[in-house]
């Protein structure tokens, strides 16, 4: 038997054909060269472009107050720590962040990553086993997918946001949970980061309790943004005392790099000396965590309110643009309260990936950069644009993105009949 080549899987790739493809046309909407800060303007390939593409919720990546807390930290502490947390890597830094960390989130501890994508990963994998059981949705980001196959526990995903069919998971693993004698974590997404839908919290609460099973929420799309004191989808419905775990990035409104976790301190105290992305990774370089601690503080102030105020109203002056024009995106979710959340991130489906990259590139050409996705980061024939807003957009930034899909619109095709629909 001959062994076949290991590589031979990259160099027959289908996607990479593509890729190439779009390269020669120069239709590859990734890793374009930004030379410049994340703001609502920045300079791509050479040319200012308006940005709608971008996490930086709430602008705090240019803050002087976030940048001089990355100077600070890095003056005091160096570029970086050449060690993990758990033997020469916690500074003072650290520290302060997990204490403030926790006091704003309302939880006994937290413990910090250096990245968010380790933190789901860390947390996830040291806390279930092959006897335990997983039930996640299926639009949970990468990381909580990867995290489960490192754990080994049984997995059970369920159809996006049906929750019906979550209420059947629960009661067949828990049921038969005595024959493995394990436990139950349901992972959910507060807000979905490609579709910027939210998870029906109320309800999910509700089943876990009465199922029994333990609870995990990534906030890492709501942190900073969501809820009276910006601690995420968990606080605006009400249920933060309810949920066992919270996620959250530093990538985004926190305006660095890295992740968290918060929750029961006799947890916290486990993953400290039991999870391998923390025990076994670097520390978070120091400038990192100083600008995320500089900007939590920025978050919990007034200007912080005020610029969660400035971002969600920008998402639904955009919103009501979009409608208005007659494209199809993402409409506000009624809460308990009967309020209207509307999270910062808006897709707009293209239908086929070919429509979708010719309007992100038509976009492009216009002065205005977006996010694509397509198969396989979206199911066939679901490929879509995903825009997100900050505070600091004017209005004259999305006045001109919304005359820019006007006329694209209307000189392209019509989309793909098989476009998904938002609602």
């Amino acid at each position: 038997m001959v062994q076949q080549d290991l590589f031979e899987k990259a160099r027959g790739h289908e996607y990479l054909d593509l890729v190439r493809t779009l390269r020669q046309r120069d239709l590859l909407p990734y890793f374009r060269l930004v030379d410049g800060a994340p703001g609502p303007v920045a300079r791509i390939d050479g040319q200012d472009r308006i940005i709608l593409g971008s996490n930086n919720y709430l602008g705090l990546t240019g803050h002087e107050a976030v940048k001089e807390g990355a100077r600070s930290a890095l003056e005091e502490y160096g570029t970086g720590l050449a060690g993990s947390r758990f033997l020469n890597g916690t500074t003072p830094l650290h520290v302060a962040l997990e204490h403030e960390l926790a006091d704003w989130m309302g939880t006994e501890d937290v413990i910090v990553y250096s990245t968010g994508y380790q933190a789901n990963l860390g947390c996830i994998a040291a806390l279930l086993g092959p006897d335990d059981t997983v039930i996640c949705d299926s639009g949970d980001h990468a990381s909580i997918f990867d995290a489960v196959s490192m754990s080994r526990a049984r997995s059970r995903p369920f159809r996006h946001n049906r929750l019906d069919m979550l209420e059947k998971l629960l009661i067949g693993p828990t049921a038969g949970r005595g024959d493995r004698g394990g436990g139950t974590l349901v992972v959910v997404d507060g807000v979905f980061s490609m579709e910027g839908d939210l998870a029906r919290l109320s309800d999910i609460v509700g089943l876990c309790r009465e199922h029994g099973a333990r609870l995990m929420v990534d906030e890492a799309h709501g942190a900073g943004v969501l809820g009276a004191a910006g601690t995420g989808l968990c606080e605006a419905y009400g249920v933060s005392v309810d949920v066992d775990l919270r996620m959250g990035t530093f990538s985004k409104s926190l305006a660095s790099c890295g992740g968290f976790v918060a929750g029961s301190a006799e947890v916290i105290e486990f993953l400290r000396f039991q999870s391998h992305a923390f025990m076994f990774s670097a520390a978070a370089v120091p400038a990192a965590v100083g600008a995320a601690l500089a900007a939590l503080r920025v978050i919990r102030s007034e200007e912080g309110r005020e610029l969660r105020a400035r971002v969600l109203d920008n998402a639904h002056y955009l919103q009501r643009g979009l409608v208005e024009i007659g494209i199809e995106t993402r409409i506000p979710t009624t809460m308990p309260d009967g309020s209207e959340v509307l999270a910062p991130i808006l897709p707009v489906p293209m239908g086929s990936d070919q429509h979708a990259i010719l309007f992100w590139r038509a976009l492009y050409d216009a002065g205005i950069y977006v996010n694509v996705a397509v198969h396989p980061a979206v199911p066939p024939g679901q490929a879509l644009l995903r825009m997100s807003v900050m505070a600091t957009h004017e209005r004259e930034h999305l006045d001109r993105a919304l005359a820019a899909f006007a006329k694209i619109q209307a000189d392209l095709p019509e989309q793909d009949p098989a476009a998904a629909a938002f609602g």
